[in-house]
C-alpha cells in the first residue's frame, strides 16, 4: 500500500506541474517519448512495451494516442513488416524539451534527504519484491 500510495502522490505532483507549464503529457507518455528518444533510429514499439513494462496493447494504445496528438511518427523497420519504428516529430522533441528540467526538478526533489546507499538498498528491495513476483 505504501508503494502505491507513494506512487500516486508522485504521479499527481507530476501531472500537475506538466499542466501548470502547457506539457499536455501523462506521466506514461512522458516515459514512451523518453525512451523513443534514448534508442534513436532502433526505437521500436516491442522494445519501447519491454522497457517500460508494459504489456504490449496499453503500449500501442498509448503509442497510438502520441501518434494522433502529432508527438510520434509510427512506420515499418526496411524489411520488416511486423516491427514498427517510431520516431518523435518536432513537436514531440519540443514537449520531451519542455518537460525535461521539470522532471529534472522533481527528481531532485525525490531524492532530497535521501542517502546515495539507502537510495541504492531502496532500489535492490524493489528489484527483489519484482523478481518474487515473476
Amino acid at each position: 500500500m505504501l508503494i502505491d500510495k507513494t506512487l500516486k502522490k508522485i504521479t499527481s505532483k507530476y501531472l500537475s506541474e506538466f499542466k501548470k507549464a502547457g506539457i499536455a503529457l501523462s506521466m506514461e507518455q512522458w516515459v514512451i517519448l523518453n525512451r523513443i528518444e534514448e534508442l534513436g533510429d532502433e526505437a521500436s514499439q516491442i522494445e519501447i512495451s519491454k522497457m517500460s513494462y508494459r504489456n504490449p496493447a496499453t503500449t500501442s494504445r498509448v503509442i497510438g494516442g502520441l501518434c494522433k496528438m502529432g508527438y510520434l511518427l509510427k512506420e515499418r523497420f526496411d524489411g520488416d513488416a511486423k516491427r514498427f519504428k517510431l520516431k518523435l516529430t518536432k513537436d514531440g522533441q519540443l514537449m520531451l524539451d519542455n518537460a525535461r528540467p521539470i522532471v529534472k526538478r522533481l527528481r531532485a526533489r525525490g531524492y532530497k534527504n535521501i542517502e546515495a546507499g539507502d537510495f541504492e538498498t531502496f532500489l535492490k528491495v524493489l528489484d527483489q519484491f519484482y523478481l518474487n513476483f515473476e
